[in-house]
């Protein structure tokens, strides 16, 4: 091994690492983060309100089965609606931030 090679334990210099400059799979990494941070959030939220995934959903007028959707860092289908529906009923609201993307889109 080469001793000059730095070695890191952060995860998205890791992702970097091994995805090089492909800007395709630079944009799923960063789809995906996203969807972990919402599902993250909606999770910690609910917890820290001491509600079950059921209880959150009768506040809103849904299924135990959708929270379970929406707090699982592989679902896609987070919608501004359901979000702000999941902030109100736990006293919350939702902001948006408009920030620059990192890299140049990539168009399928």
């Amino acid at each position: 091994m080469n001793r000059s090679t730095k070695k890191t334990n952060d995860g998205l210099a890791i992702l970097d690492a091994i995805t090089g400059q492909d800007p395709r799979l630079q944009t799923l990494i960063e789809e995906e983060a996203e969807n972990l941070r919402i599902a993250k959030s909606i999770y910690e939220l609910r917890t820290k309100a001491g509600l079950s995934q059921n209880d959150l959903a009768k506040r809103i007028g849904t299924t135990q089965s959708v929270i379970s959707r929406l707090e699982d860092a592989d679902y896609e289908g987070h919608s501004l609606v359901m979000l702000r529906r999941v902030a109100a009923a736990l006293h919350n609201r939702i902001e948006l931030h408009w920030v620059p993307l990192r890299r140049k889109p990539v168009m399928a």
